[in-house]
């Protein structure tokens, strides 16, 4: 059995006691999420569409941490004009524990 779902503009694909990290949600370590845009779900080999979200589905989960993603290095350089300009970033995500898909 596996869904769809959309968290925080971005869609992922879950499964029952999977872990994702998905853009850094407003809750404390420990809580429980409920997503309800779920856009598709597979249970016992039928495959559920929605136009464009399933009534009635939702997939629940606990919010493990909030980490930082990899640094991303941004340089920019024109040559023989002495311009160079070094810049890093690092995403704030949240892991999350898919616990149960309904549909």
């Amino acid at each position: 059995m596996y869904a769809i779902v959309n968290i925080a503009g971005k869609q992922f694909k879950v499964t029952k006691d999977q872990y994702v990290y998905a853009p850094k949600l407003d809750g404390d370590a420990g809580a429980s999420v409920e997503f309800d845009q779920v856009l598709l779900a597979e249970a016992e080999g039928t495959v559920s569409v929605g136009a464009p979200l399933l009534s009635g589905a939702k997939v629940s989960g606990k919010i493990l941490d909030h980490v930082k993603g990899d640094k991303v290095i941004v340089f920019k350089k024109k040559r023989r004009k002495g311009y160079k300009k070094k810049n890093g970033h690092r995403q704030d995500f949240t892991k999350v524990l898919i616990e149960t898909i309904t549909l």
